[in-house]
């Protein structure tokens, strides 16, 4: 055995031990080196050694630290969702509202989040960028920036999509107030008010939001936790419904943290084509991903312009700057028109200051270290779950995005929950937002992507308590309502 793989074997020990925590950083390589008595070659061999096994993580300008094992995960969730396949009126927006404005409360333990931390993210390194930009900004990029958008932003985005294989070009992207108003723009390009659109079970509470706003019926359709909607099932529902449009998260979708593998992508792509079906495809997730390389998303395999590939900054690098887009397809003109009257442009300042920071090849960078600390933080989370919550609790094990989505046994209610853990100071969000006739009761969506602190792990003992205490009272208060249904 050679010198660094004796290092490499003697630092795997500390991890396994737990002498050495999950968080814990290790010497830097001089240091390592200087105390090990060996060379800086050894030491970086072993660590990358290390790494390779997934127990240590680089990150940038930081050193090296412990990922540690991943330990005992609950049980995974393995049953596809089986809503009933009819078409829906849709009224969620008020307790979708009721259960959100809690979670915006910064003295509140985050677990219902929507969002990431934003101490994840090199926010002072993009206000100097746009210090720096801002004085060479041309009064005229006013009316230059109007719809689609900064020529330089249109033409970074392209390169990345270059990048992952994909011709998608500058004049393909249209750049949006954040992915929702791309997303929301799409579905009006597709759909007229009385339409139904196919959405995943459970889907993300703001597309059933979108489709209430337009006065549009929701399809939801069975999903599987792991790999996404069910083809046939679909594939059903669009012969019977004939809807307009579907509105599906191929990568790592809220809230299940599902990623339909690629071979599924081209087939659902083929179903589109096969009833000329439009796809909007909400992936703001896409760069999240803890495997060797990006997901291709569904739009990799659009040959006929069919799918509106939607995405942002706001979850990858640039949270609260609300500078989104769309790849439209065949769509782009029309998209393009309602953008313009919609809301004219994006913040030209915005756009100027993410086209230069991407030009400074510090992106991937921060991607690396971000997806690293979410993985560690799923771990975290995993690990919490197990220790603290009751016996029949499963969870889904996402591959990248910062959502897992637990089922707890059948006689807890989460929106009850929901108000219980509110009284302790910790927000969730529980299930029912995220169905257009309340099912899931008895699952919540939970956000492992803020920094893992003994604050967070506090919030999950204390959630694990009162789900317990829903157990020991024996409250079978939950049915699947199935409210507004039109056969």
């Amino acid at each position: 055995m050679k010198r660094y793989q004796h290092l490499a074997e003697a630092l795997e020990s500390s991890i396994l031990s737990g002498a050495l925590h999950a968080g814990d950083r290790l010497p830097s390589i001089r240091a390592a080196s200087i105390s090990r008595n060996v060379s800086p070659t050894t030491v970086f061999k072993a660590y990358y050694l290390l790494e390779a096994k997934g127990l240590i993580r680089a990150r940038d300008r930081s050193g090296f630290y412990v990922v540690g094992p991943e330990g005992t995960r609950p049980p995974e969730i393995e049953m596809t969702s089986a809503p009933d396949e009819r078409v829906f009126n849709v009224d969620v927006s008020d307790r979708v509202l009721q259960v959100l404005g809690a979670t915006m409360r910064r003295d509140l333990v985050p677990l219902g989040s929507a969002l990431p931390s934003p101490e994840l993210y090199p926010i002072p390194r993009l206000s100097q960028v746009m210090a720096s930009t801002l004085p060479k900004l041309s009064v005229w990029h006013t009316v230059d920036d109007l719809s689609p958008g900064s020529a330089q932003l249109r033409h970074a985005i392209s390169l990345r999509y270059h990048a992952d294989g994909m011709q998608v070009y500058a004049d393909d992207l249209v750049v949006t107030n954040g992915a929702l108003e791309a997303l929301n723009i799409c579905l009006g390009v597709v759909t007229q008010p009385g339409d139904a659109v196919i959405v995943e079970s459970p889907t993300f509470y703001a597309a059933l939001q979108a489709l209430e706003r337009n006065h549009l019926r929701a399809i939801e359709v069975s999903t599987h936790p792991r790999d996404g909607v069910d083809l046939e099932a679909m594939e059903r529902a669009i012969q019977r419904y004939k809807p307009a449009a579907c509105w599906l998260m191929t990568n790592f979708q809220n809230p299940l943290g599902s990623l339909m593998p690629e071979d599924k992508k081209r087939n659902l792509v083929a179903l589109l084509q096969r009833y000329a079906l439009p796809m909007i495809e909400d992936d703001v997730y896409g760069e999240l991903y803890f495997d060797s390389r990006r997901p291709l998303p569904a739009k990799a395999f659009d040959q006929e312009g069919l799918i509106m590939h939607c995405s942002s900054f706001s979850k990858s690098l640039a949270p609260g700057w609300r500078v989104g887009w769309v790849a439209g397809g065949r769509y782009t003109q029309h998209i393009m028109r309602d953008k313009l009257s919609l809301s004219l442009s994006a913040s030209a300042p915005a756009q100027v200051a993410l086209a230069a920071y991407l030009s400074r090849s510090g992106f991937d960078r921060h991607l690396r270290t971000l997806r690293h600390r979410f993985e560690w933080q799923r771990n975290c989370m995993l690990q919490a779950i197990t220790a603290h919550f009751p016996e029949g609790t499963r969870t889904t094990y996402p591959a990248g995005g910062y959502f897992l989505w637990v089922e707890l046994p059948k006689c807890v209610d989460t929106s009850r929950l929901h108000q219980m853990a509110l009284a302790e100071g910790i927000s969730i969000a529980p299930g029912s937002i995220f169905s257009s006739h309340e099912r899931f009761h008895h699952c919540l969506r939970l956000n492992y992507g803020h920094p893992w602190d003994e604050r967070l792990q506090t919030g999950m003992e204390i959630l694990g308590r009162l789900i317990a205490q829903q157990l020991e009272c024996g409250d079978h208060s939950t049915g699947e309502i199935q409210q507004g249904a039109i056969p």
